[in-house]
């Protein structure tokens, strides 16, 4: 299962990202996940949110938005969970283009949104080792 990713670019300014923020909040959108990458100008904003279609349509408005398939795949509470994970996609020859994580629940470990050049394959190699991912409606759930 894969999901989609709300990349947005923010200008690298006092109070940028807290006003890209206070839309999200202010139409009552949860966010699940953020990333955030800078440069000297600009940010790239990165977001899971509760409902993707309405947080691409009130940042439209004001701002550059991209929609990016990502996965995000659900980890152990172990020493080297993500690790392992990590392997099953090198394994399979899937590029990893960017990682970052989030948590939802006191019981488990993580989830990890994992941003790849395969995401077919590499959802059916994490598939193979069972290895749980989530879709939209799971991450409206958490």
């Amino acid at each position: 299962m894969a999901i989609r990713q709300i990349s947005v670019f923010v200008e690298n300014q006092k109070g940028k990202l807290y006003e890209t923020l206070s839309v999200i909040a202010g139409e009552g959108i949860n966010i699940r996940a953020l990333s955030v990458a800078d440069t000297n100008d600009f940010g790239v904003l990165r977001l899971i949110t509760s409902d993707t279609d309405k947080t691409k349509e009130v940042l439209s408005r004001d701002c550059v938005v991209n929609t990016t398939t990502v996965i995000a795949a659900k980890l152990e509470d172990r020493v080297g969970a993500l690790c392992d994970v990590i392997k099953i996609l090198a394994d399979a020859d899937i590029n990893i283009e960017y990682v970052y994580a989030f948590t939802a629940s006191e019981d488990f470990g993580a989830y990890v949104v994992i941003r790849v050049d395969d995401v077919d394959k590499a959802q059916k190699a994490l598939e193979n080792a069972d290895i749980p991912t989530l879709d939209e409606d799971d991450i409206k759930d958490i």
